[in-house]
């Protein structure tokens, strides 16, 4: 009796709840093992639909049960609600979900926090596709945060058993693409790229990403993930949901996105060896936006500045990825990050060149005590460093390669170094000599590949001068360089393969050379740089730490000026150039070694040869080809295929006196004489080229070493004293007089004075020729007042000594031409 009374009670009580719990309690059956009610499942979820105002009430009634039901460890029950929970959320529209998702949420985070992995995959799985809905409108309140720590935390899983790892890490994964899908798009939810989330995420998945063994290092994008291993590889999922990531970035949160990864990096010490760190700098430069990518060029030579005192192999792993960047990002738009990469990386070749000086003593110190000195590791980074530089600057655009050109030949380290030079101060001589050496490589590695359309705009003033001058400095190497970044500039048709290495050519037409006419630009060039050209050629013949390298580069010098810049005027240069060479090795004034005088006889041996076929005049090959006979009969090591052989015997002097070995300056202009070239200039001797400073010193010497004096002899023939004379004999006169360098210089000097009249601007002219005017009557004043000493005696002396006065001046005569007078 009693137990009916009891179970009326309930049914009253049962009948009185509110329906929605009722239609919640119904879809629990009484065994888990039955699964969820399909029918009163759909009730609750009519239920739901019609009354949307009802689903907070629902949802928090669920998440009741559900935190009860977990903490009793009924778990069949807690997988039959989260099964409700899912349908609910696909059934009712994204607008009325909004007082739904709170409890949802809260339900998710009970599961996450569980010790359970069914349950944290379980939770994981319904964020997933509660992350898949696109609601209308935006959450003014909801926060990720619990999410992001978590779904990070369930990647770092370290679960003793592996399949158990291995799906609680995949979870994580899910869980943090989820987040970014859900909130990346949410102009509310900004805060996700924030460093505290970013610094969790970012680290997450590349620590999966780690685990891949097979990483894809061929050229191009790395290949996307199937579907398949996107669900069963960590590492695969992990690196799609970093790209995913990554591709919806954008300008302002691009670099909360990069930075974890250097952190990562840095603390895993994966800079050396740094596949894996090129491997997601691949990722990173492919799945950003194009425009984007000066970004992380930026942050990567940043972290390269940070890391400026790390071992050398870390500095080598990181300019290593920068190459990899930025030869993604030259493909593309890079900004206005080139001169900053090449600034950034010339300063830290510098600091790699000072370290290794620093080292080395250490290293000697060491293998002085017994001590094995390992391999210095700076070269490493320097040769890192040059690669970057030159792969970087062979994909840009000739404009750019230009200024790029200029922008490190000013760095290059000079006696007269200017503003922009490196600063060598704390390095030394050997230092410097290291930059200069290091600064040319890269130079050569920026000019491979590149056709100039005018040799004049490439190689102006501003470069050349700079570029020859360590041309002539003694260091065979760097020598060597010069020639080599000047051959990258001067071939413009790719025939220097053809030209490798220095021999007797038996038919130059065989080689095919390419050449176009010779242009205007090209004429003018010559006109104003080419006795540089020669001057630097002819020194550097007379050189005593020579090797073969440094003549066969000398002989290409001469051959691609030839091909690509030689008019008569120039090909009557080059011939008086390989007579004067010639010379040198005869007369020997400069005291050179043996293999030197010959080693110079072979290079114009050699180019001649190719010179006669170039310009194919027959009288002239007859003579070249007669004397190349002769030596190789008397003297075969005056020919380059014998004297560069290792074993070479040399003779102990010089026979000057038999004709037959030599190139004669009379027979070579007898033949060309009727072909259009000048007999008279192939007669006159090349000297080198006069530079400003010779000038100067020549100017300073005879100023300080000749008086002019005017004797007035006495009838009675006594002797005066002259005061501050010297004695002038033929020797200093002969010296005085001696202009034979100045020769062309004056020539060109004279020929800009009429360019500039010609084609100046009026007001130019004008201007110049007035300030002229006001610098003659000065000049003028001072010339005519001459320093008159009396003489002591009827039979003195008169002295006027230039320049020096020793009484008070006497104005003799004093005009002032008019302006209109003054040229």
């Amino acid at each position: 009796m009693p137990g009916i009374v009891f179970a009326e009670v309930c049914c009253c009580c049962a009948a009185l709840r509110p329906r929605y719990k009722r239609l919640v309690d119904n879809i629990f059956p009484e065994d888990p093992k039955d699964g969820l009610v399909k029918a009163d499942m759909e009730k609750l979820t009519f239920y739901a639909v019609s009354a949307p105002e009802k689903l907070d009430r629902i949802g928090a009634y669920l998440a009741e049960r559900l935190s009860r039901d977990v903490v009793r460890h009924r778990y069949g029950h807690v997988f039959i609600a989260m099964e409700a929970l899912d349908q609910l959320l696909m059934a009712c529209h994204s607008q009325s979900i909004k007082p739904f998702v709170e409890s949802f949420l809260h339900m998710v985070a009970k599961l996450l926090e569980s010790g359970e992995p069914r349950l944290q995959v379980l939770g994981t799985n319904s964020f997933v596709k509660f992350a898949n809905i696109e609601e209308d409108t935006p959450s003014y309140h909801r926060r990720y945060d619990f999410f992001v720590s978590r779904f990070s935390a369930m990647c770092h899983s370290c679960h003793g058993d592996p399949e158990i790892r291995n799906e609680i890490r995949i979870a994580g994964i899910r869980g943090i693409q989820g987040v970014v899908r859900k909130t990346v798009n949410d102009e509310l939810q900004a805060t996700i790229w924030e460093p505290q989330h970013m610094d969790k995420i970012v680290p997450s998945l590349l620590f999966n990403m780690q685990k891949l063994e097979d990483v894809d290092s061929r050229i191009g994008p790395p290949a996307s993930p199937t579907g398949s291993d996107k669900e069963e590889n960590p590492a695969m999922l992990a690196e799609n949901c970093f790209r995913e990531l990554l591709g919806r970035a954008t300008y302002g949160n691009m670099n909360h996105a990069v930075r974890p990864v250097f952190a990562h990096l840095d603390h895993h010490k994966l800079w050396d060896p740094n596949e894996f760190a090129v491997h997601c700098f691949k990722i990173i430069m492919y799945s950003i936006q194009a425009q984007y990518s000066h970004h992380v060029i930026q942050e990567i030579l940043g972290h390269l500045d940070c890391c400026k005192r790390d071992s050398p192999r870390v500095r080598a792993g990181i300019i290593q990825v920068l190459l990899e960047a930025v030869a993604i990002a030259a493909k593309g738009s890079i900004g206005p990050t080139v001169l900053e990469v090449f600034n950034t990386l010339l300063k830290h070749l510098s600091l790699s060149v000072d370290l290794e000086l620093g080292s080395r003593g250490d290293l000697e110190a060491s293998a002085g005590q017994g001590a094995h000195p390992k391999e210095n590791d700076e070269k490493i980074v320097q040769n890192a460093i040059i690669q970057t530089i030159g792969f970087f600057g062979s994909n840009l655009p000739d404009y750019q390669r230009s200024e790029i050109m200029m922008f490190i030949m000013g760095k290059v380290p000079v006696f007269a170094a200017g503003p922009q030079a490196l600063d060598t101060s704390q390095l030394g001589e050997l230092g410097t000599r290291r930059i200069q050496i290091m600064l040319l490589r890269s130079l050569l590695m920026v000019t491979s590949g590149y056709h100039a359309k005018s040799i004049a705009t490439v190689l102006s003033s501003s470069f050349l001068d700079p570029l020859l001058s360590p041309s002539l400095m003694e260091d065979s190497e760097l020598r060597q360089l010069v020639l080599e970044v000047l051959h990258n500039l001067i071939d413009r048709h790719d025939n220097r393969a053809k030209l490798r290495g220095i021999r007797i050519i038996p038919d130059v037409s065989a080689l095919k050379i390419k050449r176009d006419k010779i242009s205007r630009q090209d004429v003018s060039f010559m006109k104003k740089h080419g006795q540089q050209l020669y001057r630097h050629v002819y020194l550097g013949c007379k050189e005593v730490d020579n090797v073969r390298q440094n003549f066969e580069l000398l002989y290409t010098s001469l051959a691609l000026i030839t091909i690509e810049l030689a008019n008569e005027e120039v090909v009557t240069d080059l011939i008086r150039l390989a007579v004067a060479l010639q010379d040198v090795a005869i007369l020997n004034e400069d005291c050179l070694p043996m293999f030197h005088r010959c080693s110079i006889m072979a290079l114009g041996a050699a180019y001649l040869n190719f010179l006669s076929q170039m310009i194919a005049v027959p009288a002239f090959c007859q003579h070249i080809t007669k004397v190349i006979e002769t030596r190789s009969l008397e003297a075969p090591y005056f020919l380059p295929e014998v004297v560069f052989q290792d074993k070479c015997s040399l003779p102990k002097t010089f026979d000057k006196d038999d004709k037959s070995l030599f190139f004669l300056t009379h027979k070579i202009a007898e033949s060309l004489g009727g072909s259009g070239y000048s007999a008279e200039r192939l007669s006159v001797p090349y000297v080198p080229q006069v530079t400003d400073e010779d000038r100067l010193s020549r100017r300073k010497s005879v100023v300080d070493t000749v008086s002019i004096q005017v004797d007035i002899l006495s009838g009675n023939g006594t002797d005066d004293k002259v005061y501050h004379t010297e004695e002038i004999t033929f020797e200093s006169l002969k010296k005085a007089i001696d202009n034979t360098g100045l020769e062309e210089q004056e020539k060109e000097k004279r020929r800009l004075v009429i360019e500039k009249f010609q084609k100046g601007p009026f007001e130019e002219i004008a201007a110049q020729c007035e300030t002229k005017a006001n610098l003659l009557h000065d000049r003028l004043a001072q010339i005519l007042e001459l320093t008159i000493r009396p003489p002591p005696s009827p039979s003195g002396t008169l002295t006027i000594t230039a320049g020096h006065p020793h009484y008070q001046s006497i104005p003799v005569y004093e005009m002032k031409f008019p302006d209109l007078c003054v040229y």
